[in-house]
């Protein structure tokens, strides 16, 4: 299917995404990530070609975003069973993988046959770290679908970066648990990106175990067999790590780790704003309401969705996981981000300025009602004072 025909309705003209080669993006933007050491070898060894990657996306892509706005066009529903058959979407997800890993090996291999100043190393670490970003990305896509090819392709992905635990902590735990206190994916309203990691990073690493651990008693197999599905993309990593560390030797070692650390957190840095201070409530029956769009930060800035494969419709994916990226919707009243992700990963990373521009409008996403508010425990009583907030009044008076 070469060009999506579907129509809309009776009458209707046929549906045509024009997004179609716009998500392209998704894959030219991680290549970014090698021509830097590519123009460092073949044009001049200059440092400043290593930070090209690391300066476009935190600062050219969130000027885009701001000069290109938002869209909030959706694909009607008729016309979505033709969009998510259609092979071409999936053809882009399928690409990134070989790519994903010729830029971390390429990269691996730069840093291990070149003597570079520290600052240069630091720029490949933000570049590769950053491809490895993506494949967590990648991964999340592709380990939502039920054919096999792609929840391999996940895991293969998933690997790059050692964090194949992911496949099972995203899916089974944190879509389970999300915007509820049992979740250490979701952040507090108060709650630092410093202090969030300390709880994220090895709460989603031993939530993962524990799953896995049941799924593989209830049926009877070994947690240390191949069945285990950490295991097998750990399995993949170490061969790949163990490899580049016998080419290029030991001293590659701290790289590769810092790198891993660094593409792992970018996952954090989405987890932290994409439910940050959003609260499902806790029903009479003891179990929590299902989650709904609006217990997730959505964005719809145009570039930044472009290059993650829809991942900034974050509150469509909650709501309904299967959904491929090209079909996600945007809703009416949905708490929504002032940029894209990279945008706001550097607000993030400056927790005063982060808490002045998400504060209030979580207040305003939950109507002030304090029920809806997931709240760091230890600086409740202090932000409901802050912000003149009320435990009888769901309406936030003025601050």
């Amino acid at each position: 299917m070469s060009e999506l025909t579907a129509s809309s309705g009776v009458g209707a003209p046929a549906y045509r995404d024009r997004k179609r080669y716009l998500w392209l993006f998704s894959v030219l933007s991680p290549a970014l990530a090698l021509a830097g050491p590519a123009l460092y070898v073949l044009v001049s060894p200059e440092i400043f070609w290593l930070w090209m990657g690391p300066g476009f996306f935190y600062l050219i892509v969130p000027l885009l975003d701001y000069l290109l706005g938002e869209d909030l066009s959706n694909p009607p529903e008729a016309a979505v069973p033709a969009l998510e058959a259609d092979p071409y979407y999936r053809r882009i997800t399928y690409a990134l993988v070989p790519l994903l890993w010729l830029n971390f090996i390429v990269s691996a291999a730069f840093v291990g046959t070149h003597d570079l100043p520290w600052y240069g190393v630091l720029a490949v670490i933000l570049s590769a770290g950053g491809t490895l970003g993506y494949g967590l990305n990648l991964g999340h896509e592709l380990g939502h679908k039920k054919p096999q090819l792609e929840r391999w392709l996940a895991k293969i992905t998933l690997a790059l970066g050692f964090y194949g635990h992911f496949f099972i902590e995203h899916n089974r735990g944190h879509h389970r648990d999300v915007a509820t206190p049992a979740d250490p994916a979701s952040s507090h309203m108060g709650e630092s990106i410093y202090r969030f990691v300390f709880r994220e990073m090895p709460g989603g690493f031993f939530r993962a175990w524990d799953l896995e651990s049941e799924r593989l008693q209830r049926a009877g197999k070994s947690l240390w067999s191949l069945d285990n599905e950490i295991l097998q993309p750990a399995l993949i990593s170490v061969v790949l790590y163990g490899t580049l560390i016998s080419l290029f030797g030991l001293q590659l070692l701290p790289f590769l780790l810092i790198t891993a650390f660094w593409g792992a957190f970018q996952l954090t840095s989405a987890n932290y704003i994409e439910h940050y201070g959003l609260l499902r409530q806790k029903l009479p029956n003891g179990r929590y309401e299902q989650c709904q769009p609006h217990h997730s930060w959505n964005s719809n800035h145009l570039f930044s969705n472009w290059a993650t494969l829809h991942l900034q419709r974050h509150s469509d994916h909650h709501a309904h996981p299967t959904r491929r990226y090209q079909s996600l919707r945007d809703f009416p009243d949905l708490p929504t981000l002032p940029n894209g992700y990279f945008g706001m990963f550097l607000v993030a990373y400056i927790p005063p300025l982060w808490f002045r521009v998400m504060n209030p409008r979580v207040i305003a996403a939950c109507d002030g009602d304090v029920r809806r508010i997931h709240f760091e425990a230890a600086k409740r009583n202090q932000l409901m004072r802050q912000y003149g907030l009320s435990e009888e009044s769901p309406q936030a008076s003025a601050a």
